[in-house]
């Protein structure tokens, strides 16, 4: 591959764009990141550089948002999680991401048109009321998150589809959700690295764009405390909706 002009300007910007999302401002950052970069390289490979990097950004996010956490949230979640990559490694040679990537995009649209059809039907005074931990469904959103950041760095919108009605403050919310993906990147280390993924040539690549990194997820980390629950919730349903829609996009698109 030639590091040359044209492939840093599709890197750089798909890193700044996973980092504010890293620091905590949504998932649908973070989808664009990796479609973005794969215009320059393959998708596989683009996944692979990116991996190194979001390792990176989850350490310096797990430090700024060391002080917030759902422990409940995430305990429920992780189980699901784990299981949900361990299906996308013992399943990768057989399920094409494609067919994932309609999955998880019909759902989020839905889940996040479904929000802003009710908003519009209530009053401004009215706030809808917090959910309650499921077990079961937490489980079973967990499992889809943990298989869609396996198989396309793509676990935002199934983990949202649980995480966003519990009506979490949004330092809570956005704390809970690095632990989560930061645990979810570790292990994939493991399956990345037994594909091959992980060779000197990515890893180089890798080190390259850590700065931009850096500096992005710190950025969007600090841009999140400034943000009142009545403007972060609609935010984060937006970011569902447009990630949702670039999956469907590329899943359509990919056959």
């Amino acid at each position: 591959m030639s590091l040359d002009l044209l492939f840093y300007a599709a890197a750089v910007p798909a890193v700044i764009l996973v980092g504010l999302s890293k620091g905590g401002l949504g998932g649908a950052f973070a989808l664009i990141g990796v479609p973005l970069l794969a215009m320059v390289v393959p998708p596989m490979q683009a996944a692979a550089i990116f991996l190194p990097i979001l390792l990176v950004m989850d350490l310096v996010a797990l430090w700024a948002w060391r002080r917030h956490n759902s422990r409940p949230t995430l305990l429920a979640m992780l189980p699901g999680g784990i299981l949900g990559i361990a299906i996308g490694w013992a399943t990768s040679a057989y399920v094409s991401v494609n067919v994932m990537r309609l999955l998880l995009g019909g759902i989020s649209v839905l889940f996040a048109l479904r929000y802003f059809v009710d908003a519009a039907r209530q009053s401004a005074a009215m706030e809808p009321a917090a959910a309650v931990e499921r077990p079961v469904a937490a489980t079973l959103w967990g499992t889809l998150s943990g298989y869609g950041s396996f198989v396309a760095h793509a676990g935002g919108p199934p983990f949202q589809v649980y995480t966003l009605p519990l009506r979490l403050d949004p330092l809570t919310y956005t704390g809970t959700s690095t632990r989560f993906f930061a645990i979810m990147n570790a292990i994939k280390v493991i399956p990345y690295f037994a594909l091959g993924e992980l060779g000197t040539a990515n890893l180089s690549v890798s080190a390259t764009l850590l700065p931009v990194a850096l500096a992005s997820t710190l950025i969007g980390a600090r841009l999140v405390h400034y943000l009142k629950p009545r403007i972060f919730y609609p935010l984060m349903y937006g970011m569902v909706l447009i990630a949702g829609s670039k999956l469907l996009y590329d899943g359509i698109t990919g056959f």
